[in-house]
């Protein structure tokens, strides 16, 4: 297989046309091997416009999804990011080629241990890769001037928001199927935030989320 050409494609094909124009992203796709953070057994897939499963059962989010996610969440070189949700390593490739060093929190011990070979392989190390429930963020580590979730959530975590730097950013897909939101939150102020709905999309549930379940009401 033509890599370099599958991965022409992805970006003219999928990724572009899904409103992902910034060049700073689409040079890192070219740049960043997306087939070498798959298994070896999918790597003729890397490039398809879909979500790949994942040895632990979760799934790797589409390419068109991930550029979009790192492209609204507008890294700069001097951010310090949170990523909840290691998966793969990829996205966690293409935020710490961005932006000052990525703090990956990563349930799965295995996972964790497969994104961080994956990342060493690719030459990655301005990342610190944490076994935990991403959900509770790393308060060590905060305030994040980015926090970017990695599977879908019912509602905001207030959690997060509260390590976020001021000015700083969070994109994260919040909702229920058949319907679910990518938001940006930004923290305006100390005390004030604010949220836009920038697309919708579907996306599998971060793992742990049911720490903030919402009550739901049975009629």
């Amino acid at each position: 297989m033509d890599f370099e050409n599958a991965r022409f494609n992805m970006v003219e094909q999928q990724i572009r046309p899904w409103d992902v124009l910034d060049t700073k992203v689409l040079d890192l796709l070219f740049h960043v091997k997306r087939e070498e953070f798959v298994s070896a057994d999918k790597r003729l897939l890397a490039f398809v416009d879909t979500e790949l499963p994942l040895a632990d059962g979760s799934k790797m989010l589409q390419p068109k999804l991930e550029a979009r996610l790192v492209q609204d969440a507008g890294v700069q070189p001097q951010d310090k990011i949170l990523e909840v949700g290691t998966g793969s390593g990829y996205m966690t490739a293409l935020l710490a080629k961005l932006g000052r060093h990525v703090y990956s929190v990563e349930i799965n011990a295995a996972t964790r241990e497969t994104a961080a070979a994956n990342l060493k392989k690719a030459g990655i190390g301005n990342v610190t890769l944490v076994e935990g429930n991403g959900l509770e963020g790393l308060k060590e580590q905060a305030p994040f001037d980015v926090i970017i979730v990695g599977g879908s959530l019912p509602v905001v975590p207030d959690s997060l928001k509260a390590q976020l730097a001021v000015g700083g950013r969070m994109i994260v897909i919040v909702g229920d199927l058949p319907v679910m939101s990518c938001k940006l939150v930004r923290r305006d102020s100390e005390n004030a935030f604010s949220e836009t709905n920038l697309f919708e999309t579907c996306i599998g549930r971060l793992a742990g989320f049911e720490a903030i379940e919402p009550e739901r009401f049975a009629f």
